[in-house]
């Protein structure tokens, strides 16, 4: 194969002819490939990403141990689910997914999105205190990820070091990640941009070794759940269809037989951990049909189009102002879209901007494909969804398992970060061009230097937002060491998450369990019990192998998550009506136990019941 020197090496498919006088002799012309980013550049970018990390989520770093990022739902029950995942590779790597929890249920960690990526994180430290360490830096980690990744595939497509910080900020703080930050499998987006970043650079310079770790990073996240990772999947087919079809002559030259190879693996790689990954998560849906999630469900999850009026509740700036289409929708949490009043402005004049990094062909793009993924992103909430996510849900492969829509608005944000990144970086020419036009030099300078600063802060102060970070409570002592399997009481999706948590110190195997849908055999144990200790109750309990029934007293006062809004309609939601752990706790310790063959014992806050492999003989007078 022929050798290209720098000066002669062929442009990318989408480099447009510039003009010189376009192009500041300090950044890279539109479309050209990037210098390339320094060591010093990239620690910069890494630490600068981190600080905003620690000082956006302030004061978590202080209380890893003892607090959790945003609520004592979701959260807790993850931290328990990358604990276990330590604990499996250790222990039981055969039988990966047949976690403690659950009892007697298989497949237990196939119940929601398994986070498996980051197992290897997970393999120091035991307790609830190492897991609640374990995941408020890992919820720091996908604060900071999706910075430095947007930052890198900016700058490969052009952009000075301003627009790809403002690229980076729109992205990593866009304001509806502020209502999906109780679910790290939703906001660990960083590997998306990183892929993107390494495949387009392995792929322009003919580099195998950037080509392979592109997609080793794309498995990655989708080792993450397939919440993003089939976002990343089918985002990586669509680019993949348009540069065959749009750059087939060009990529010949590049297309050497080590980048063929790097590509081959990749795609196998990639394809090999959603196969590994998707069987657990069959079986779950062959067993429960409450696992795929119906077109009533993904209705009622789709926001409408006013959902990108609607700012989270913890948005500083927004949040107040955008209260009354908050408080119009079904579903708040996932139907708070609003994606950032600055960062729109910014990604719109990166459009249209003349001095934009980008080619226009690759602006128009960008801008196409937003638009495409926000309509797709309403799901059924607008035309029923026949504007194209009902075809996505019908006859796409994976689709009919999500039940969220609005959580497309991830590929969303990215594409209106990288033009609000070229609408910064036109701004930041625009600025140096008055500078050189400037009668006073030192005005113009502290002018020109003041723009990156400002437009940086504009976007972070359109995402600000508070992070609460409640206290976990602490495991009761002595209770997890007692026999298991452990049937805690009162249960409900939301006290069960706390004893998934607390069981994490040995990892006992309990009953309890919180899952992303409906378990009939959970909900079946949980009616069963409501009036232990009975003879019924026993007897289920002992058919079942139950060998301690522990009771929590005082749950009632932990600062779990709300409800909702919506009026009670059933059984399972009374049980989680403000007081009714504690009335249920009051009925249980007032029954009498004689006859039954358990065996109560007071440990503190907490009553155990030993539950006896056969009832007491009777002893006759």
């Amino acid at each position: 194969m022929t050798q290209h020197s720098p000066a002669t090496k062929a442009k990318p498919w989408h480099a447009p002819v510039r003009r010189p006088a376009d192009v500041p002799s300090r950044e890279p012309a539109a479309g050209e490939e990037s210098p390339g980013i320094r060591g010093r550049e990239l620690l910069l970018v890494l630490a600068g990403a981190v600080a905003l990390a620690v000082v956006t989520t302030w004061p978590l770093v202080l209380h890893l141990d003892r607090d959790v990022a945003q609520d004592l739902g979701d959260p807790i029950r993850t931290a328990w689910q990358v604990a276990w995942e330590g604990h499996a590779l250790l222990t039981q790597p055969l039988a990966f997914f047949q976690a403690n929890a659950f009892y007697p249920l298989p497949d237990s960690l196939a119940f929601s999105d398994s986070l498996i990526g980051y197992a290897p994180a997970t393999l120091v430290g035991d307790g609830p205190a190492a897991a609640l360490v374990r995941y408020n830096l890992l919820f720091l980690l996908a604060q900071a990820l999706p910075f430095a990744g947007v930052f890198l595939l900016a700058r490969e497509l052009g952009a000075g070091r301003a627009g790809s910080a403002v690229a980076g900020a729109a992205f990593a703080y866009a304001p509806f990640r502020l209502a999906m930050n109780g679910h790290l499998h939703v906001v660990s987006s960083g590997g998306i941009p990183l892929a993107l970043f390494l495949l387009l650079r392995g792929y322009r310079r003919r580099r195998p070794g950037l080509v392979a770790a592109g997609w080793l990073v794309a498995a990655w996240q989708l080792s993450l759940g397939f919440t993003l990772g089939l976002q990343l999947v089918y985002l990586l087919g669509v680019l993949g269809v348009i540069v065959l079809a749009t750059a087939r002559r060009r990529l010949r030259p590049a297309a050497s037989r080590p980048v063929i190879a790097a590509t081959v693996v990749g795609l196998v790689f990639v394809a090999a951990v959603g196969a590994v990954q998707a069987r657990p998560y069959l079986r779950v849906a062959e067993t429960y049909a409450s696992a795929e999630r119906s077109a009533d469900q993904v209705r009622h999850y789709s926001p409408p189009l006013r959902g990108y009026l609607a700012a989270p509740p913890e948005s500083r700036v927004w949040g107040a102002a955008t209260a009354p289409v908050r408080e119009s929708l079904r579903a708040t949490r996932e139907s708070s879209l609003f994606p950032g009043a600055a960062i729109v402005v910014l990604a719109l004049l990166g459009v249209v901007a003349r001095r934009s990094p980008y080619s226009r062909k690759l602006r128009f793009g960008l801008a196409a494909g937003t638009l495409a993924v926000a309509v797709l992103a309403i799901g059924f909430g607008f035309a029923g969804g026949w504007l194209g996510y009902r075809w996505l849900y019908g006859l796409a492969p994976g689709w009919d398992a999500v039940r969220t829509p609005g959580r497309l608005t991830t590929t969303t944000s990215l594409g209106l970060a990288l033009l609000a990144g070229a609408g910064a970086h036109a701004l930041v020419r625009a600025a140096e061009g008055a500078r050189e036009r400037s009668r006073g030099p030192a005005l113009g300078s502290a002018a020109f230097a003041v723009v990156p600063v400002a437009l940086v802060g504009l976007v972070l102060l359109d995402g600000a937002g508070r992070v609460p970070h409640p206290t976990a409570p602490p495991a009761p002592a002595r209770v997890l060491s007692q026999p298991h399997p452990q049937l805690h009481l009162p249960s409900n999706d939301v006290y069960d998450r706390l004893y998934m948590l607390w069981s994490t110190e040995g990892f006992p195997q309990i009953a309890n369990g919180g899952s992303t849908f409906s378990l009939p055999p959970l909900t079946r144990l949980r009616r069963a019990v409501r009036r232990f200790p009975d003879p019924r109750s026993v007897a289920l309990l002992r058919r079942m192998g139950i060998r301690t029934v522990v009771v929590h007293r005082g749950l009632d006062r932990l600062p779990f998550p709300p409800a909702g809004r919506r009026p009670v309609r059933s059984r399972e939601q009374a049980a989680r009506a403000p007081g009714a752990g504690e009335r249920e706790v009051r009925r249980i310790l007032a029954r009498p136990t004689a006859g039954l063959g358990l065996h109560r014992e007071w440990l503190g806050e907490t009553v155990v019941f030993h539950v006896e492999p056969r009832p007491a003989a009777r002893i006759e007078p």
